[in-house]
């Protein structure tokens, strides 16, 4: 037995590693094998200019959007949205049942009597602001309708000017008009209680014509007695004779506010434009049917300038 002797340096070195190749899968006979996968072919670039506007958010992004500024013309949008919103409350509650009261009340004939006893009681203020505006024809022919109306026509309650052979139909005028026929702006836009739709226009020169309406008019006119009743026999012919306008807005528009708003200052310019003989401008809606004759009713912007723009309750 022959022995064999290593070298000590043999024995003492590390181990070699050695590495391993995964043997291939075996594969049973029959077994289908699919194709080669081929690399997908690279993605074209998009035709055009990039989009505008920021990417969509992700899942773990936070949105901020800013609210919108209100328009110049309305910068007490928030106070007038509220007063509004409170108005219609009240409107569906309380006028708007006082109004249809009212109309199975009084037939028809004796409502359009005290609209136009109320409505010629208003006709030296009207024919007072066509002298302002230099419109002296106009004041004269509206001081004659309210002489022939409150004459023959028993103190107003018959509107006979309007008929032939006079053909003489009513024309609203107030020192709003006068304000803005002589350039005075708009100002910004309000909805008060009892008032609805305005501007620091209209309210300035509603408050001019209040002050000259007693000196023109005078007393009992001027008293509450009268005022009180009066002013709500007024709202309420006014709520009947527009309510189908109050519903379509408040029922048929997604933003209701909104559209009484742009009615009454688009109906408001058109009619300081017609007194300053300039056309209104296309898309401005046609007036709203106001408490008065059938002629008054069927006029163009040019010849009816009442206050009210937008039916209001």
């Amino acid at each position: 037995m022959q022995l064999i002797l290593l070298p000590l340096s043999l024995l003492a070195s590390e181990p070699v590693a050695v590495s391993t190749v995964p043997a291939p899968p075996v594969i049973a006979e029959g077994t289908p094998q699919l194709a080669p996968t081929e690399p997908l072919p690279p993605v074209p670039a998009p035709i055009g200019p990039a989009p505008i506007g920021p990417a969509p958010p992700g899942e773990n992004e936070i949105v901020v959007t800013a609210e919108t500024a209100p328009p110049p013309s309305d910068p007490l949008k928030a106070f007038n949205a509220d007063s509004f919103e409170l108005i219609q409350q009240t409107d569906e509650a309380i006028v708007a049942p006082a109004a249809r009261a009212y109309k199975s009340v009084l037939p028809k004939p004796v409502r359009a009597g005290l609209r136009n006893f109320f409505q010629n009681l208003r006709e030296p203020i009207a024919a007072l602001n066509y002298l302002l505006q230099l419109k002296v024809g106009r004041a004269f022919e509206t001081l004659g309708r309210f002489t022939l109306n409150s004459t023959v026509g028993l103190a107003g309650f018959i509107n006979v000017a309007k008929d032939k052979p006079f053909n003489s139909p009513r024309q609203p005028n107030g020192f709003a008009n006068t304000l803005g026929f002589y350039g005075v702006k708009a100002g910004a836009y309000f909805y008060l209680p009892l008032i609805g739709s305005t501007t620091v226009r209209d309210l300035i020169g509603g408050t001019v014509d209040g002050l000259l309406y007693p000196n023109v008019i005078g007393k009992p006119f001027t008293q509450l007695e009268y005022t009180i009743p009066g002013g709500t026999l007024s709202a309420l012919d006014y709520r009947i004779e527009n309510d189908e306008k109050i519903r379509a807005v408040n029922e048929d528009s997604a933003d209701p506010y909104t559209v009484t708003r742009e009615q009454y200052l688009a109906r408001r310019q058109a009619e300081i434009d017609a007194l300053r003989a300039r056309t209104t401008p296309v898309g401005v809606l046609a007036p709203p049917v106001t408490p008065s004759d059938d002629v008054e009713a069927a006029a163009p912007a040019e010849t009816a300038a009442s206050k009210d723009a937008v039916p209001t309750p």
